[in-house]
């Protein structure tokens, strides 16, 4: 990014509540009579699952994992690996719902949905606010569906350039001017 940038409201902190609110609608009427183990994906999720979680009428548990890309470049290696996990016993049995911000090129979800299926529970789905699918290099089942976004680069709701502008109650484009 160049030293001059600007931010342009892609979805308003509006569409994003009406957008979860719907997320946790679905989410209630197929879980219930079910305590589902809510699995977030650090850090970007943080914000989605705090307002999705405030929505929901089940009883849900929480967790969170981190992943880190692997390699020497900027860029993504498009290895993988777990770097906070979960206990086998925490996961063998339950029905997990990983909550996401976005799905991208569906390299981290798929090697997160492996992970957690070796640990042998009763299901898992996919609960998503964003898709991305012009990037997409792997192909991955979601469950819940938010708000499909064009190849930009977005920053805010949890979603950051550098460490910055996660705070961004809305979903910008940030732009270089």
């Amino acid at each position: 990014m160049s030293h001059t940038t600007q931010l342009n409201v892609l979805f308003s902190r509006q569409q994003i509540g009406t957008t979860v609110a719907r997320l946790a609608a679905e989410i209630n009427r197929d879980y219930q009579g079910k305590r589902p183990l809510l699995v977030g994906v650090l850090k970007g999720s943080c914000i989605l699952l705090s307002d999705l979680v405030r929505q929901l009428t089940i009883p849900v548990e929480i967790e969170f994992v981190a992943l880190a890309s692997y390699g020497r470049s900027t860029q993504s290696s498009g290895r993988v690996k777990v770097v906070k996990g979960l206990s086998d016993a925490s996961v063998r049995g339950r029905d997990i719902l990983i909550v996401e911000d976005i799905l991208d090129t569906g390299l981290s979800l798929s090697r997160l949905l492996n992970y957690l299926k070796k640990k042998k529970p009763a299901s898992v789905k996919i609960c998503i606010l964003l898709d991305k699918p012009s990037r997409r290099k792997v192909e991955v089942k979601v469950d819940y569906a938010g708000l499909i976004v064009p190849d930009r680069f977005i920053v805010g709701y949890g979603l950051d350039w550098n460490e910055q502008f996660r705070q961004l109650p809305d979903i910008c484009v940030l732009e270089e001017i």
